[in-house]
C-alpha cells in the first residue's frame, strides 16, 4: 500500500500535472471515463501515469446487480487495468442499472441475506476477471429499506470476510448517511474490520436543512474534518485523497484543502504515538 496523499485526476487539471511536479503522491481516474479504444482521455492518462501512481475508481459495475455483472464491462475494466497498473480497483456497493440501462446513479442496496449473497457472487466474479481484490466504496443514500436485516457496516463486514475485497470508507458519506437515517457515524467507523480498511473519500455536501445530498461540490465541512479525525484514531493512516467532481476550483485550491488533511492526519497521529 502507498503511503500519502492523493486527488481525483480531473480533465481541468490535465495540463498542471503535465506541466511540472505536482505536490500529490497518486492520481484516481473514474475508470468508465477511460474505457474506451483510443483517443485523447487515453493518450493524455498515458502521459500523467508516467509520473503519478494512480488508482481506478468505477462507477459502473453495479455490484449489486441480481442479474450478474456485465463481462463486456468486465473485459474493458480487465483491458484499462492492465493499462494502468492501479495500486487497486475500486467501485461502490450499490445497483446503478436495470434490464442493461444505466441509470447513472449509485442506489443503495436493500441489507438483507438475499442481496447479500448477491453482492458475494458477484465480488466473487469481478475478482476473479481482476486476479486482485476488489475495493468497495459506501454510498450515500436518502431511503433506506424496510426490508434490511442489518446495518451498512455490518453488510459491508461480511461481505469482506466472505470474499477477501477490502473497503474504500468515504467518510463524507459515512457523515450524509448518518444524518439522514439518524445513527451514529462512529458506529460505522467502528463497525468495519480494521485490517479491510485501503483507502479513505474526503469531499463536500449540500446541507438541504432536514437532509444532506452528497455533491462532491463544495470544500469539505467542519464536521466531516471532525469524523475524519475519529476515523484516523480508529484505523491508523490509510491513503487519503479529496474528491471534487463539480464547480471544481484551481488545482492550488485542491492541494491546500488536501494540505489540510495531511495536517490533520500529522497531528492526529503524533497523539496517536504520544497516547501509546
Amino acid at each position: 500500500m502507498t503511503s500519502g496523499f492523493g486527488l481525483g485526476l480531473r480533465t481541468q487539471h490535465y495540463n498542471d500535472f503535465l506541466a511540472e511536479p505536482q505536490p500529490v503522491e497518486w492520481l484516481e481516474v473514474i475508470s468508465d471515463n477511460y474505457m474506451v479504444d483510443g483517443g485523447k482521455p487515453l493518450a493524455m492518462l498515458d502521459k500523467i501515469r508516467a509520473n503519478y501512481p494512480m488508482v481506478m475508481h468505477g462507477v459502473s459495475m453495479s455490484i449489486g446487480s441480481i442479474n450478474g455483472l456485465d463481462k463486456e464491462y468486465l473485459r474493458k475494466l480487465k483491458t484499462l487495468e492492465r493499462r494502468v497498473e492501479p495500486m487497486w480497483v475500486s467501485d461502490h456497493l450499490c445497483w446503478s442499472g436495470v434490464h442493461g440501462r444505466n441509470l447513472h446513479d449509485l442506489l443503495p442496496l436493500p441489507y438483507t441475506q438475499e442481496a447479500l449473497q448477491i453482492v458475494k457472487r458477484n465480488v466473487e466474479q469481478a475478482q476473479e476477471v481482476l486476479q486482485r481484490p476488489l475495493v468497495l466504496e459506501n454510498v450515500s443514500s436518502y431511503v433506506e429499506y424496510e426490508s434490511s436485516e442489518m446495518t451498512e457496516w455490518e453488510f459491508l463486514t461480511e461481505v469482506c470476510q466472505a470474499t477477501g475485497c477490502r473497503l474504500l470508507l468515504d467518510i463524507n458519506n459515512i457523515y450524509v448517511s448518518s444524518f439522514n437515517h439518524d445513527f451514529s457515524p462512529s458506529s460505522f467507523i467502528e463497525g468495519v474490520p480494521v485490517e479491510s480498511v485501503t483507502q479513505f473519500h474526503l469531499a463536500g455536501h449540500l446541507n438541504k436543512g432536514d437532509h444532506l445530498i452528497d455533491t462532491h461540490d463544495h470544500p469539505v465541512c467542519d464536521d466531516v474534518w471532525d469524523l475524519y479525525r475519529q476515523a484516523l484514531l480508529h484505523f491508523g493512516y490509510v491513503p487519503t485523497m479529496i474528491e471534487r467532481d463539480d464547480n471544481i476550483p484551481p488545482l492550488p485550491e485542491l492541494i491546500a484543502e488536501l494540505d489540510m488533511a495531511r495536517a490533520i492526519a500529522d497531528d492526529v497521529l503524533n497523539e496517536k504515538k504520544v497516547a501509546l
